[in-house]
Formats: structure tokens, sequence, C-alpha cells
């Protein structure tokens, strides 16, 4: 499969439409600015990416890799969990915990926002994509895109910043509303969301919210865990809800699998899969995050064919 990459004038383009879909409204000159400024951080962002991709590729050539993301797994087992919450949260200490388990003491701001893990369980191949959309704070249409996109939720805030859990609250009734217009949801269903109220580790002193005013503001059937990525508390039991409300199997959970480099990986691809065999799991090294035209058919499925109706215009605000 040849991937194609736009030019700058192209990709502009393509995000203007993006915008009149998902708004139907004309591009403002406003947004014209701010698809400019995405395009320029796209530009410097890929030119890091391929740095980083070529050291951490673990001996696996883009090729070989492309074909086995491509062929496996199937699409019926493969999710996307959209990520989103303030800043400083703790967000990619989860993820890292997630995709690795480990945690890092430094602060790095997010680079990366896209991720892909897969695995082998009980003869069944897996893969879970993460989109990190907390770079998308300033830019609606590209974030609504990204809400539209995913299969499951991870809403992150820290309960020693009250701000980043009102954050959190307009998130859930932003992601409501979006699914909702998107047809096949109801506003008031039960989206897929799982709450994590991160940093418990910084004690009672530091706390800004208190339990009883998550359960209040979130409701009592929402699925929230009291989480610390520094020393994991919790976290197992909020990667078995992800996994749970996004029809994936427990194993999935960090705890449950046996990571593996991505060349074994690989290497085990072609043998016969048993289901008696030992759950396992990779981190894929070149994940890309598609393009937003791979997002936008993704949400409106394929473009009309030259005889069929014109397309109607979305009605997404």
């Amino acid at each position: 499969m040849e991937v194609r990459l736009l030019s700058p004038s192209a990709m502009l383009l393509q995000y203007g439409s993006a915008a009149r879909r998902l708004s139907g409204l004309d591009v403002s000159k406003a947004r014209v600015g701010i698809a400019k400024t995405v395009t320029t951080n796209w530009r410097r962002e890929k030119k890091a990416r391929v740095a980083r991709s070529s050291s951490a590729s673990d001996g696996v050539s883009k090729r070989s890799a492309e074909t086995l993301l491509r062929v496996d797994p199937r699409p019926r087992n493969r999710r996307r969990i959209v990520v989103l919450g303030a800043p400083r949260v703790g967000k990619t200490a989860v993820l890292r915990r997630f995709l690795r388990d480990d945690f890092d003491e430094q602060y790095v701001p997010t680079s990366e926002d896209f991720h892909s893990k897969v695995y082998r369980i009980r003869g069944e191949t897996y893969q879970v994509d993460i989109l990190d959309a907390s770079k998308e704070r300033d830019f609606p249409a590209k974030r609504r895109l990204s809400i539209l996109t995913g299969d499951i939720f991870l809403l992150v805030f820290s309960v020693d910043d009250r701000e980043s859990f009102d954050e959190v609250r307009a998130l859930r009734k932003e992601i409501q509303v979006a699914k909702s217009k998107l047809g096949g949801w109801k506003e008031n269903s039960r989206v897929p969301v799982v709450f994590c109220a991160n940093k418990v580790d910084l004690g009672e002193k530091s706390r800004a919210v208190e339990p009883s005013e998550i359960c209040r503001g979130l409701g009592r059937d929402a699925a929230v865990f009291e989480t610390s990525a520094r020393d994991g508390t919790r976290l197992d039991e909020m990667f078995e809800a992800l996994a749970d409300l996004g029809g994936l199997p427990a194993e999935t959970r960090p705890s449950l699998h046996r990571d593996v480099s991505i060349r074994s990986y690989e290497a085990q691809h072609g043998r016969r899969r048993s289901r008696r065999e030992a759950a396992c799991g990779a981190v894929f090294p070149l994940a890309r995050r598609p393009s937003f035209g791979s997002d936008l058919r993704r949400v409106l499925g394929p473009g009309p064919s030259k005889r069929s109706a014109p397309m109607e215009r979305c009605q997404i605000q």
C-alpha cells in the first residue's frame, strides 16, 4: 500500500474541507490562520518523528513493519483510545505505564501524540491505537475530529488541580454531543469513558478536589479511578475498565501479558497461533498518526462515487 505525503498547500485545503464538514460553515480567516499553524507544526513534528523512529525501530524495516500493521490485526480487533485532559496532569506518565509499564520522573512536554501496541492473545491478534489529543486544546475543529474517531476515551485530571477537573467535565459533555450528532449515538447514551484522577501519591494536604466532589461532579455510575502514575496505584484496575468498555481482552492490561520487542513479535507473526500460548504485546515504534483525510473517512465513510448522489453537509457543530 503506497503512502502519499501531502504538500503543505494540499494539506491546508484538506484541513479546510474537514473544518467545513465538521462545522457546516465556511472557513473564516481565523480558521485559515489556524490551518496554516497546524500545517507548519505538522511539518516540524514530521521531521522529528522520522529521526526518532530511525533509532527506535528495533531492527524492523519500514516495509515489513507497515505490512505487519496493515495485515495484522483484523479491523474488528482494533480500537482507538483518545486521551484528553489539561496540561501537566500526568497523561504521558499514565500512557507510559500502559505501553511499557514504567515511569519517568522527569517531566517532558508531550511530543508524540500517537502510539500503537499490538498483541497476540489466545490465538487472536489485537491492536490498540492511542491518540493523545492534549495538543488540540486550542483547535476545536481538529479536537472534534479526534473525538469522533475514538472508540474509548480516557479523561485525565489531577486531584491537586481543580481546573483540570472542571475541564474533564466539559470534555465529557463535548464527547457526548459530538457522538450524538454523528449518528448512531443518543446524547444521553453511555459513551465509553474512563476518568483518571491522577497524582493521589501527593497526599491529602495537596488535594484540591475531594472524592465526594468527584462523585457529585461525574455521577455515581461514572468509571472513576484515583491513580498514581508514579507508584502504579489502581492503574491496573483502570486499564481493565478501558479493556472492558472497549470490548478488548483483559490481557491487554500490562500485568497480564509479556512485553516483547517488535522484532520478536514479527518473528512470531508467521507461526501457527495457539490459544494456549502466553499473551504478549509489542509497542510499534513506527506508528504514525493518520492524516486528516484518513480520519475524516473513518468518521464519514468513503466518499461518494461519481454516479452517486452528492454527500450531504455534515451538521456537526
